[in-house]
C-alpha cells in the first residue's frame, strides 16, 4: 500500500498541471538542446536525443520529482575539444563512463558534500545562471528585424498578463501558441526553430560507440568523463536544492546522483551527449505547475514527439516566442532580494555571493564559480572562528607559577596566536595551562601545543595541562609528542 501511495504521490497527484507544464518545458528544450549541440560541435540530433533520454530516465529513477534534466550548457562547453580531436563516438563513450562514475559517486554518498555549500554560494550560483540565461538570448536579439522585438515584447506581455486573468493554462504555452500562429499566418520575417539546425526524423536507437576497447581509449575519455561527472553532479545537486526550496518538499540527493548516472549511461548508447539537471527549465516546470515525475516524463516524451512527428510544425515556432519564455525564466530565477540584502547581510556573505556570480559569468563555468565561492566561504569561516580564540593569564600566589586560561578553537588558523600568547622568558617554577574552555581540532593545534610545552621545559619550567575535554584528549593522546620519552631532546635538536 505504501508503494501504491508513493506512486500516486510521485506520478498522479497533479496530472493536469504536470502534463501542461511538461508541454511547455518540451517546447523550451528544443532550442536549448540544438544550441548546446552547436556549442559541443555535434549534430543537433545528439543534443535532442540526449534531452529526451535524460529527461525520461531521470523521471523514472531520479530522486527529485519535478526537476528537469537534459543536455546542458555546463556539459556542452566541456566536450568540444574531445569531439574536435577524436570524433563524436568518443563523446558517446565518455558519456557512458560519465554515467558509471556518477553511479559510483551516488553509492559513495558524495551528495553530502552539498553540506559545505553555503546559502551565499547557492544565491550567487542562481543569480549567475539567471545572467547567463539572459546573455544566451542576446544573439537572437541582435541584427534582427524590428518585428522580433515586437514579438518578444508581446510574448512577455502574454506571459505576465494572462495569469492575472486565469492560470488554467500556463501562460508561456499560450504565448508560444499565439506567437507561432501569428508568425505562420502573416509569414513574419523572424528566426524560427528550423533555422537553428535540421531536426531529426527518427527515434534514437541503441548503438555501441565505434571506439577501440583499449587502454589508450580510456586515457582519452577518462579526464573528460571525470570532469563531466563532477560538473553534472554539482549542477544537479544545486538544482535539486533550489527545487526543494521552491516546492517546500525534500528530495533524495543520493538517489538523484545515481539517477543522473543511469540516465547518462544509457544516453551514451542512444547517441546522446552527457547532461544533468537544468535550473532554468526546472523553474519553468515548477512555475508552470509541474511538481511530480509525470511532468518530467511528459517533457521528455513530448520533446521526442515534437521533433519526430511534428518536426515541420515545430520548425516554424518563432524564436522570439522562446526568447520571451527564457527572459521570463531569467527574471524569475534571479534572486532580486539578494540585492537588497547586500546592505543588511554580513559583508563576507555578500562578497561570497558576488564572487560566485563574477567567476561564473566571467568563465561561463558554473563549477568554477561554485568552487570559488566554497573556498571563500571556508576562508571567511576560519577567519571568524579564529577571532573567537583568546588566552588570559594570571600569576598565582607566591609569584612562581602562572596560570594560562585558553578559550575558543585551536586549529591551523589560530595556532600562531596560541603560540605567541606564552612568555617563555619569564622566570617561573611552573606553568598551568587550563584548556577546559578550548578545543584542539587538528594536528596543527597539537603540534603548537607540543612546541609550547617543550619550550617551557627547555627553560626549566614545569608544565601542567588541565581541563582537557574528552574530544581534545583523543587528539592529544594520539598525536602529541611532549609526553613521549626524549621529546625535549628531539625538540631541542631542531
Amino acid at each position: 500500500m505504501k508503494t501504491a501511495a508513493t506512486l500516486r504521490r510521485d506520478w498522479l497527484s497533479n496530472p493536469r498541471g504536470d502534463i501542461l507544464a511538461g508541454l511547455v518545458v518540451a517546447l523550451a528544450l528544443i532550442p536549448e538542446a540544438i544550441g548546446f549541440s552547436i556549442i559541443a560541435g555535434v549534430d543537433p540530433r545528439v543534443g535532442l536525443y540526449a534531452s529526451f533520454s535524460i529527461a525520461v530516465i531521470a523521471a523514472l529513477v531520479g530522486g527529485r520529482p519535478g526537476m528537469i534534466s537534459a543536455a546542458t550548457a555546463a556539459i556542452a562547453v566541456l566536450i568540444g575539444p574531445l569531439v574536435r580531436d577524436h570524433g563524436v563516438d568518443y563523446l558517446f563513450a565518455a558519456t557512458i563512463l560519465m554515467g558509471l562514475l556518477q553511479i559510483g559517486a551516488g553509492l559513495l554518498k558524495v551528495d553530502r558534500l552539498m553540506l559545505f555549500v553555503s546559502r551565499s554560494v547557492i544565491t550567487g550560483f542562481v543569480n549567475a545562471l539567471a545572467i547567463l540565461i539572459f546573455l544566451a538570448q542576446l544573439p537572437e536579439l541582435t541584427d534582427v528585424t524590428w518585428v522580433t522585438y515586437v514579438l518578444v515584447a508581446g510574448g512577455l506581455g502574454i506571459i505576465y498578463g494572462v495569469p492575472r486573468i486565469s492560470k488554467a493554462v500556463p501562460s508561456p504555452l499560450i504565448a508560444i501558441v499565439i506567437l507561432s500562429a501569428l508568425v505562420i499566418w502573416l509569414d513574419l520575417p523572424v528566426n524560427r526553430v528550423g533555422d537553428m539546425g535540421e531536426l531529426p526524423t527518427s527515434i534514437p536507437y541503441l548503438l555501441l560507440p565505434n571506439v577501440p576497447l583499449t587502454l589508450e581509449t580510456l586515457q582519452i575519455i577518462l579526464p573528460y568523463s571525470i570532469t563531466m561527472a563532477a560538473v553534472g553532479l554539482l549542477e544537479s545537486m544545486l538544482t535539486a536544492q533550489i527545487v526543494d526550496d521552491l516546492t517546500d518538499t525534500p528530495s533524495n540527493k543520493q538517489r538523484e546522483a545515481m539517477g543522473q548516472g543511469v540516465a547518462n549511461f544509457f544516453t551514451g548508447f542512444l547517441g546522446g551527449m552527457g547532461g544533468c539537471a537544468m535550473i532554468g527549465q526546472s523553474v519553468i516546470n515548477v512555475k508552470s505547475g509541474g511538481f511530480t515525475r509525470l511532468s518530467t516524463f511528459v517533457a521528455g516524451v513530448f520533446l521526442l514527439f515534437l521533433i519526430v512527428v511534428l518536426g515541420p510544425l515545430v520548425a516554424q515556432i518563432p524564436m522570439p516566442a522562446l526568447v520571451a519564455v527564457m527572459i521570463m525564466v531569467s527574471i524569475g530565477t534571479f534572486s532580486w532580494s539578494s540585492i537588497k540584502d547586500l546592505r543588511t547581510h554580513p559583508w563576507h556573505s555578500s562578497v561570497v555571493m558576488i564572487a560566485t556570480v563574477v567567476v561564473v559569468v566571467w568563465t561561463h563555468n558554473l563549477a568554477q564559480g561554485v568552487l570559488a565561492g566554497v573556498l571563500l566561504s571556508g576562508i571567511f569561516f576560519a577567519s571568524k572562528v579564529r577571532r573567537l580564540f583568546a588566552i588570559q593569564s594570571a600569576l598565582l600566589p607566591g609569584g612562581l607559577t602562572r596560570r594560562y586560561r585558553v578559550s575558543g578553537q585551536v586549529f591551523f588558523a589560530s595556532v600562531d596566536r596560541f603560540a605567541s600568547a606564552f612568555d617563555f622568558k619569564e622566570v617561573l617554577d611552573a606553568v598551568v595551562i587550563d584548556v577546559s574552555q578550548a578545543h584542539f581540532w587538528d594536528i596543527s593545534a597539537i603540534a603548537a601545543l607540543d612546541r609550547v610545552v617543550m619550550k617551557f621545559r627547555r627553560e626549566g619550567t614545569t608544565v601542567k595541562l588541565v581541563g582537557v575535554t574528552e574530544a581534545s584528549a583523543a587528539m592529544i593522546d594520539r598525536f602529541s609528542l611532549y609526553e613521549k620519552p626524549g621529546a625535549v631532546d628531539e625538540f631541542a635538536s631542531h
